[in-house]
């Protein structure tokens, strides 16, 4: 037998097939639906995915006003971040978050389960976000994905 039929194919730049994905997030858990983004995101769901290169697809999300939370995660739920100066630590709760930027709240969550480094940065960068049906990106194409045939 020939060992050297056996060998690992590692994506780069070049070889990487990317399209442009399409999600409604209308009626879709927020948690869920930023899950199964990242993933798509990441690459995790193609055959030659490697973790060092972004060779996940470009995902364009739509109708994030339209996104559920359940239990008390509207008013319990908080975001903080840090002025940089002694004392300058705020928070939103969710739905004030949700009042100022409906978007901001979906890509929160989906930036929280990317990489820490260059890499998830990157790859953050091929995420769009809607607050309502309209997109900007209809030269692309893109292909309409559901996550909710997965319950």
């Amino acid at each position: 037998m020939d060992t050297l039929s056996y060998k690992t194919v590692s994506a780069n730049k070049a070889t990487v097939n990317k399209e442009w994905l399409l999600v409604d997030a209308d009626g879709q858990t927020l948690g869920r639906l930023a899950s199964e983004v990242a993933k798509v995101l990441r690459g995790k769901h193609k055959p030659n995915f490697t973790p060092h290169v972004d060779c996940g697809d470009n995902v364009i999300i739509i109708n994030a006003a339209k996104i559920n939370l359940t239990g008390n995660k509207w008013t319990d739920k908080e975001y903080i971040r840090h002025t940089g100066y002694p004392g300058g630590q705020r928070s939103l709760t969710a739905r004030e978050l949700y009042g100022k930027d409906p978007a901001r709240l979906v890509e929160k969550s989906v930036k929280g389960m990317l990489p820490k480094n260059k890499l998830g940065a990157a790859i953050f960068r091929n995420l769009k976000v809607y607050a309502g049906a309209e997109h900007d990106q209809e030269a692309q194409k893109p292909r309409v994905i559901t996550f909710n045939d997965k319950k």
